[in-house]
């Protein structure tokens, strides 16, 4: 392992030292030496995802990018096995060779949460680091998130024991899920060393069925209508005018108006009598556009990354997750005393919003607005003195927080890994 020293993101710091370990064995050794030395770990993979969380309270960086690589893929079992480290495209290439993919759709949110800087990681989003923080993109709505996607892991424990759970088949569940309780935890349980994942046939077709003009509401009621319908939408979201301008997608940026997009994929013939299908539902409601699948991949590829925001990195940042009947109100409640953006994923469900700055990231009027839906609210990108005072996840009910420390105690009595990083304290 090496010892080179690194500055520390976050609190300020004078120097952190570097431990790279190249393989399981040497992952726990370096947990083990962490505790023995009272030394508090910041782990990560690729550190595409640094800029998320709260600045964690730590001194020595646990750098897994050594740990790269695919271990199996079975395509006809729709099983792969990687090492954290690996990065998504190269996984995403693998797949493709078989015609398949992470359904989950995992974004690669280094270039947002960079604030379009250099990055501080040049492989992109890794795997690790999309179980780690639970990602997934558009099609979340139809397949669920990533700890739906995930069969099994070996890890170390923050007691310097490894471990795994889970294996390489569908149905490999006994006791405890723990494949669930690490995705989302951002590395604050144990450090991945591998991962097995289950990979799905990609669609043949890409179709975008998209509607010009609609208001908020219009565009969430739309977006109702296309889920609840028989054409098996796999992407619902709303782009106001101000968004789509910013799109990458010729068809969507020079229209000059808001866009609601409905995506459908699958076979050839099934997509274009989709296609067609929801296109006559809808058309009430005006004339609807069909993007092609090179135009669709485009725009959905910006939605999933949120990269309309990427080039205004003095924007604060939040993902708001809401019922989507009440998602239209939450953002009008927010733009009428905050200037900023914002649009729509996962058919209202989720709200994608950037603010001017302040210094509070209007915490108070996001929470409030979001917290009469019952939803919650995270925020996603900020300056790192803002992310130590403004709690960056919703903070939880005394219940729910005494069993997050239960837990933590569990997997990491020490405190050694990633402290801090979720919730002050734990």
């Amino acid at each position: 392992m090496d010892g080179a020293p690194r500055q520390q993101e976050g609190k300020p710091r004078a120097m952190t030292t570097l431990m790279r370990p190249d393989s399981a064995e040497q992952v726990g050794d370096a947990v083990q030496t962490a505790i023995v030395e009272s030394r508090r770990l910041d782990v990560a993979a690729g550190g595409s995802k640094a800029g998320w969380g709260r600045p964690a309270e730590t001194d020595t960086r646990l750098d897994l990018s050594a740990l790269s690589g695919s271990v199996l893929y079975e395509p006809d079992e729709l099983v792969l096995t990687a090492k954290p480290a690996t990065p998504l495209a190269e996984i995403e290439a693998l797949l493709k060779e078989s015609r398949q993919h992470l359904a989950f759709e995992p974004p690669d949110l280094g270039p947002l949460l960079d604030g379009g800087g250099e990055r501080r990681s040049n492989v992109g989003g890794t795997l690790g680091g999309a179980v780690f923080c639970n990602l997934a993109g558009p099609r979340r709505i139809k397949v669920g998130a990533a700890r739906d996607h995930i069969l099994g892991f070996h890890a170390v424990s923050g007691r310097g024991e490894r471990f795994k759970a889970g294996g390489r088949v569908v149905k490999n569940v006994t006791g405890f899920d723990l494949s669930k309780l690490i995705a989302g935890s951002f590395g604050t349980l144990a450090a991945v060393t591998e991962l097995t994942v289950r990979a799905l046939p990609a669609p043949e077709e890409t179709r975008t069925v998209v509607l010009f003009g609609l208001s908020d509401a219009d565009g969430v009621r739309t977006m109702t209508i296309a889920l609840t319908s028989a054409c098996d939408i796999s992407g619902a979201a709303h782009l106001p005018a101000g968004v789509t301008l910013t799109s990458k997608v010729p068809g969507l940026a020079s229209a000059g108006c808001s866009a609601t997009l409905l995506r459908l994929d699958g076979t050839i013939t099934s997509v274009a009598a989709r296609v067609l299908h929801l296109s006559r539902l809808l058309l009430k409601l005006g004339p609807p556009t069909v993007l092609n699948t090179h135009d669709s991949v485009a725009a959905w590829r910006d939605i999933r990354d949120a990269s309309f925001f990427v080039a205004h990195p003095e924007h604060q940042v939040w993902r708001l997750s809401v019922p989507p009947s009440a998602s239209a109100e939450v953002v009008a409640q927010i733009l009428d005393r905050r200037p900023g953006h914002a649009f729509y994923d996962w058919g209202g469900g989720l709200i994608w919003l950037a603010l001017q700055p302040s210094t509070d990231a209007g915490e108070a009027m996001v929470r409030g607005a979001v917290g009469i839906t019952g939803g919650h609210a995270t925020l996603l990108r900020a300056a790192p003195e803002v992310r130590a005072q403004v709690p960056v996840f919703q903070p939880q009910p005394p219940p729910l927080a005494a069993l997050t420390r239960r837990i933590k105690e569990a997997f990491d009595p020490h405190r050694v890994l990633n402290p801090g990083r979720l919730y002050a304290g734990v």
